[in-house]
């Protein structure tokens, strides 16, 4: 009986050990190496609602020109985007959700005004019924 708790302890410290080497190998953020885990970050939460009759391809177009800003802005330190598949009929239309991250304010600020985004928006402008926008800070 003995025996078999202590291997039991034993198995339990190494699953552990494993789950803190885990943890610490997981600390880098994905999108940018240089973001830690316990690192304080900007938000930025966009969505979008177009308007009625808007294309498919009037709408690939935005989604195109959104993902290509990331590339063009090295202020963004981590995106994502999606259109919505809540169950809940609780989306009031806003179908395409884009999800920022900025390590800081002023990467925001170079963000907002960036020639990049001045040019996504002219491309938005025309089929953009209603937007939402959350910016939040918190730890990755």
């Amino acid at each position: 009986m003995l025996k078999r708790v202590a291997l039991s302890l034993v198995v339990v410290l190494l699953a552990l050990c494993g789950y803190a080497a885990f943890l610490s190998n997981a600390e880098v953020y994905a999108d940018d190496p240089g973001l830690k885990k316990s690192a304080k970050v900007l938000r930025h939460n966009v969505l979008f609602k177009f308007k009625e009759g808007t294309s498919d391809a009037d709408i690939r177009k935005v989604e195109q020109a959104f993902c290509a800003l990331p590339d063009k802005i090295d202020t963004i330190c981590g995106f994502e985007w999606g259109t919505d598949v809540g169950v809940e009929g609780l989306s009031k239309g806003f179908t395409h959700c884009f999800f920022l991250t900025f390590k800081d304010e002023a990467g925001r600020a170079e963000y907002l005004p960036h020639p990049a985004h001045k040019e996504f928006g002219s491309i938005l402008g025309p089929h953009l019924d209603d937007v939402i926008v959350i910016d939040y800070w918190t730890k990755l």
